[in-house]
């Protein structure tokens, strides 16, 4: 299939990289890059702290010098600060595309009625997404969003959202098969991504239990979604975007080539060296640490090793870790398609403002409910 058009915005292969916090910075969005075509997203960030000059806010818009396309996922739920955020994102951080999250199921989040809780309120969803749509549009910026089915089986959102997204020009929407109530527990629904697309005109792109290349192939097929956005399957395994962009070139997928652990050894090296690049050598191999576990998943390597590996404090220590691994050690066959990252269990009840559901359509709580603390993406 051929790529994906946002607004103006060309990406070669319908693949986008979903922004999660403490994970896709600028060093993960390169290395991710090194490995396929694609649309790499920073960091969910929050508008109010964009707006007022939050220092923690400031510090994760950081991107690479190989980073031609920057792409920044926002997080708001005043469509004021929300308009400034974007305004400032095109003209001050040459971004060439901004997502807005409605989706974090987060309940420090949804009990403020911010991510996957603001499609509630359809007027709220409304007037957001068109103060940023107007402030991306002096600077020919596509405005994308992300949502979820719901808040859960009864209270479903995404028609509406995706109505109220092509009424007020953004250039697409991603949905993410589950509801909030499910946060990242059971299977996604990709019949409700197949719904979507028959119900809007706008590129729908599809998100949910993409562990492998086949998997955004089968997904294209069943729903007819014009992308795929891959979050957990990529933890630890940056070589998923090689696969996919040759899932999805003119000569079709072909026979997945498995690294093997020598070359799973490179790649971490790489990883922990560009961290090291953006953050400083002590604080990049800090953040090396949490990739560990995902990168050995099923591999053989052994319980002090990992150990020392997750306290690892430097590049020349590293390389002496990496060294006792086994090289020629094949990729874990009993890995492939099993989800990764976070899972958990569904919630009884999703955590909302009082009387939320009481009305879908006002305005209640805009301009008082966002905090400036960054949090996940969903």
């Amino acid at each position: 299939m051929s790529g994906l058009r946002l607004g103006s915005l060309e990406v070669p292969t319908p693949v986008v990289l979903a922004p999660m916090a403490g994970i896709t910075n600028a060093a993960y969005r390169r290395l991710c890059a090194e490995h396929g075509a694609g649309l790499y997203v920073c960091e969910m960030i929050t508008s109010r702290g964009l707006v007022e000059g939050d220092e923690t806010t400031r510090r994760m818009l950081v991107f690479d010098e190989a980073e031609k396309v920057r792409s920044v996922q926002l997080y708001g739920t005043d469509p004021v600060y929300v308009g400034e955020a974007t305004r400032i994102l095109c003209e001050e951080y040459a971004v060439a595309h901004v997502d807005l999250n409605f989706g974090c199921p987060v309940p420090k989040v949804t009990r403020k009625g911010g991510g996957g809780a603001l499609p509630w309120k359809r007027n709220l969803l409304g007037r957001i997404l068109e103060e940023a749509v107007a402030a991306a549009a002096p600077y020919d910026v596509p405005v994308t969003m992300k949502t979820r089915k719901g808040l859960d089986d009864d209270h479903p959102t995404f028609l509406d959202a995706g109505r109220i997204a092509q009424e007020t020009g953004v250039a697409a929407i991603a949905l993410h098969g589950r509801t909030v109530a499910q946060a990242y527990s059971g299977q996604a629904d990709w019949a409700a991504i197949a719904e979507l697309v028959d119900h809007v005109d706008i590129p729908v792109l599809g998100n949910g239990d993409i562990w492998e290349a086949a998997d955004a192939l089968r997904m294209i097929e069943q729903t007819g979604a014009a992308g795929v956005v891959v979050g957990r399957g990529c933890l630890g395994r940056p070589w998923l975007f090689r696969d996919l962009a040759a899932a999805f070139s003119d000569d079709g997928p072909g026979a997945t080539t498995l690294p093997t652990l020598g070359e799973v050894a490179a790649m971490m090296r790489r990883h922990a060296e560009l961290l090291c690049e953006h953050m400083g050598e002590e604080r990049g191999c800090k953040e090396f640490r949490k990739h560990v576990t995902w990168y050995l998943k099923g591999f053989r390597a052994g319980g002090e090793l990992r150990r020392t590996l997750g306290l690892v404090d430097s590049l020349a220590a590293l390389d002496r870790m990496l060294a006792d691994l086994d090289p020629a050690e094949p990729f874990p066959a009993t890995e492939l398609g099993a989800p990764r990252g976070r899972q958990g269990a569904p919630r009884h009840k999703v955590v909302l403002p009082e009387g939320w559901l009481d009305d879908t359509d006002g305005l209640a709580g805009a301009g008082v409910l966002e905090d400036v603390d960054e949090t996940t993406g969903g």
